[in-house]
């Protein structure tokens, strides 16, 4: 698939869903069984679901702006790319799709992670930061009437 420029309101509010399912059934474990790893390793991997819902979002319409959008593709690349660590620039070997020339300052990041941080995300990180990137994805992504461009169909072209 091609990177999308929109998504619809039934496509946002299933992935909201998604996560509320995961958050539902990550708060009916017993407590003995949420130690701070597992509930590090649950929520990193609910970013990396987070993510991969929503991963053909065209950066040109996310931005480089450090938004949450941005706070998740790296928090993902840092996971997956990087032992876990906060990797915000791209190194080369990376494959392209980690992205390049972001940028993540952490006064204006929702975590306020820094670069070689651990990422270790809590339900507390993981909510805030959801809610954040549901926020933003509708703001720069939700499809409305008033941004569809309508489709131009071709002239069927006949060669005589």
């Amino acid at each position: 698939m091609l990177g999308r420029e929109t998504y619809t309101k039934e496509e946002i509010d299933t992935g909201r869903a998604m996560v509320e399912a995961d958050l539902r059934a990550y708060r009916r474990l017993p407590d003995a069984a949420k130690t701070k790893e597992f509930e590090a390793v649950f929520f990193n991997q609910a970013v990396q679901l987070l993510d991969y819902k929503f991963v053909h979002r065209l950066r040109a319409v996310e931005g480089k702006d450090g938004n949450p959008l941005i706070e998740v593709r790296v928090l993902c690349n840092s996971i997956l790319l990087n032992d876990g660590k906060l990797q915000v620039e791209t190194p080369p070997e990376w494959p392209m799709s980690a992205g390049r020339s972001l940028k993540l300052p952490p006064e204006k990041s929702v975590l306020k992670l820094k670069v070689g941080d651990v990422v270790k995300l809590s339900e507390a990180d993981f909510v805030r930061l959801s809610k954040a990137f549901f926020a933003a994805l509708e703001e720069k992504f939700l499809k409305s009437c008033a941004t569809v461009r309508p489709i131009r169909r071709r002239q069927p072209r006949f060669l005589i």
